[in-house]
């Protein structure tokens, strides 16, 4: 016959919690699903000038026409 099914244990759950405390979900988060990892502050999109990304330029490697 087949095996057992192992249980699974989730490595992201919290195992050590005090009695009464849960872990946050997102069912106490003020807003649904998941919260931004930029931080509450930062509004999307954002305007270009505020970005200090510059796009690279390759020069193109020609030679020289007469």
């Amino acid at each position: 016959m087949a095996k057992d099914k192992e249980q699974y244990v989730d490595p992201g759950w919290p195992q050590h919690l005090e009695e009464g405390e849960h872990p946050v979900t997102e069912v106490v988060s003020h807003v649904p699903g998941a919260t931004s990892p930029y931080g509450e502050d930062t509004k999307f999109p954002v305007d270009s000038s505020e970005l200090n990304y510059v796009h690279p330029y390759t020069p193109v490697n020609r030679p020289f026409k007469r």
